[in-house]
């Protein structure tokens, strides 16, 4: 595992892992929640030996990314993340990478991709489906079974229970949201929850959730990102969904249907056996997914 570097934007110390960094083409890998960089190892060995640089950068509030002032709010509104990845991708000069995210990671990688086009060479979306960020997106009751976190976190009961035993409150979505077969071991647990140490984490995890239902104001600072998604906008460049048959986080079904927002090539797999975190319980099989719909990096 490579150590972490850092980079500065505007508002945030943003720390990443790299691979290969002198590989011809660039793959940016944004992990979600609750994750960390650490989990994209296999997959980024693969793309690196396959001729990529790659970079896997930790979302504003997971350590050791930190804010730079005081000041700034701990919001975790979707659109601050899209926002950072910008400036990630200016920082550091990346000239169309490919984005890869998952989860929390693949609604940034999107809304990035929404608000400056062109972006990136390729979009691959893991475990979420686009367009589904609005407060008063269809949701059938299966669904908000699945999201029982999100109106619990709502509540100050469930602010507690984060903030007293937060690492607890994590495994609970891991062994959880895909089948109970061993993907994980406690070495692995151990090393995403690093990341949640982080003195803004529990801010950022409470404040991302009640936004995106309306539940929190959102920070003034992006009121102009938030109107352009709404509604979410056509993305031009060529896109791939990959969305686990098991994940029950996200049902595949939210995932579905989802042709009308794509311009450019649009393709969307379902993985046979695969739950929440593909990346982790699948990583030959997503690595050869990306090379195959985005191309080698030689």
């Amino acid at each position: 595992m490579p150590p972490y570097r850092h980079v500065t934007t505007a508002l945030l110390d943003i720390a990443y892992l790299e691979w290969n960094p002198a590989g011809r083409c660039t793959a940016v890998l944004l992990h979600g929640w609750p994750d960390s960089p650490r989990g994209w190892q296999e997959v980024a060995e693969r793309l690196s030996a396959a001729g990529y640089r790659v970079l896997a950068p930790a979302l504003r509030g997971f350590a050791p990314t930190r804010f730079r002032h005081h000041a700034t709010p701990r919001t975790g509104q979707l659109t601050a993340l899209g926002r950072d990845l910008l400036d990630f991708i200016a920082a550091l000069q990346l000239e169309r990478p490919v984005l890869v995210g998952h989860d929390w990671g693949a609604r940034a990688a999107a809304i990035a991709c929404g608000l400056q086009d062109p972006l990136a060479t390729h979009l691959v979306l893991l475990s979420v489906g686009y367009g589904t960020n609005a407060p008063d997106q269809p949701l059938d009751l299966l669904q908000a079974r699945n999201y029982w976190y999100h109106w619990y976190l709502a509540t100050p009961r469930g602010a507690q229970a984060l903030a007293e035993d937060r690492t607890a409150f994590a495994r609970l979505m891991w062994d959880t949201w895909s089948p109970p077969d061993n993907w994980y071991s406690e070495a692995d647990f151990a090393a995403a929850a690093d990341a949640f140490q982080g003195d803004d984490w529990l801010a950022v995890v409470l404040h991302s959730y009640r936004h995106r239902w309306g539940f929190a104001a959102g920070d003034p600072a992006y009121a102009e990102e938030e109107r352009r998604q709404r509604p979410a906008p056509v993305l031009s460049l060529p896109t791939l969904v990959l969305h686990g048959e098991a994940d029950t986080c996200n049902h595949p079904a939210t995932s579905a249907g989802r042709e009308a927002f794509f311009q450019g090539p649009y393709e969307r797999r379902v993985l046979a056996g695969v739950g929440h975190f593909p990346h982790r319980e699948a990583p030959t099989l997503i690595a050869e997914a990306l090379l195959d719909f985005c191309g080698s990096g030689d």
